[in-house]
């Protein structure tokens, strides 16, 4: 199925929705199990702590479902994917659904790869809470060609948005187009966070860390789709700050750590 230009540019999320949200990030502090890509899981838990969440990386089958169910909220990430993982993955949501805890997908690679986009597809019928996702990943989800190049997308944000509405129709999910300019959908309204910046991409763990991010944010009370745009104004809040202030790639990491910080803390 090809998907139109979409003909309407989405409004930006406002300030105050996502300072609201930052909040109650902060007084629920939510418990984090993330099944995440091996590169990025010191990232991945620093910038969790850093925004006031509980990080946990529990990996062993047995052990990953019995912790989804105590945790407040999973994140499935197919950065490294194998079989082991795999199994883990499924065990771990599996737990998460009859618990009711909230997954997020994270599909990084999908659409070069037959063994992970098959194993994608099957996790989008289990319905996972939000899906996050660089443009040439959801294109790829949708069946559409993309320029995607391993983890790195060759399509802009706004392309791939009526493939995330119609992701977001066919899955139940909250999808998280995320580039240049966000953009989250729950295949009805859709909200634009700007703020990115190119030298963001030169640094590992960074999408993936915000997959963490959405994933915390999705076990906070409200609308979903305002809970995972707070996740990603987050990130684009903190990043364009801490670019600023970067000399290059090796400063960002630890900037953009103080500036999420700092963010929730109560900065605006």
């Amino acid at each position: 199925m090809l998907f139109p230009a979409d003909p309407a540019v989405p409004a930006t999320f406002p300030v105050e929705r996502a300072v609201e949200s930052w909040a109650q990030f902060r007084h629920r502090a939510p418990l984090v199990h993330c099944l995440t890509n091996e590169v990025v899981q010191s990232v991945t838990a620093n910038l969790l702590l850093a925004a006031g969440a509980s990080p946990a990386m529990v990996v062993e089958p047995q052990e990953a479902a019995q912790f989804s169910a105590l945790a407040d909220a999973l994140l499935i990430n197919l950065g490294t994917l194998n079989q082991a993982r795999a199994e883990s993955m499924l065990a771990a949501i599996e737990s998460a659904n009859a618990a009711g805890t909230p997954w997020t997908l994270d599909p990084v690679g999908v659409g070069a790869l037959t063994y992970r986009t098959t194993f994608a597809h099957q996790l989008l019928a289990l319905r996972p809470a939000a899906i996050r996702a660089n443009a040439s990943e959801i294109l790829a989800l949708c069946g559409q060609p993309a320029l995607g190049r391993g983890v790195d997308s060759g399509d802009d944000s706004l392309q791939a948005l009526p493939a995330a509405r119609e992701l977001a129709q066919q899955t139940g999910a909250v999808v998280a187009v995320t580039g240049r300019v966000d953009y989250v959908t729950d295949g009805q309204e859709t909200w634009a966070i700007p703020g990115g910046h190119p030298l963001m991409t030169r640094v590992v763990g960074t999408g993936c860390a915000l997959s963490a991010l959405v994933a915390g944010f999705c076990a906070l009370e409200g609308p979903r789709r305002d809970r995972v745009a707070a996740a990603c104004a987050l990130m684009a809040r903190a990043g364009e700050r801490a670019t600023a202030q970067a000399n290059g790639p090796g400063s960002v990491l630890p900037r953009l750590l103080d500036e999420v910080y700092q963010q929730m803390e109560g900065g605006v």
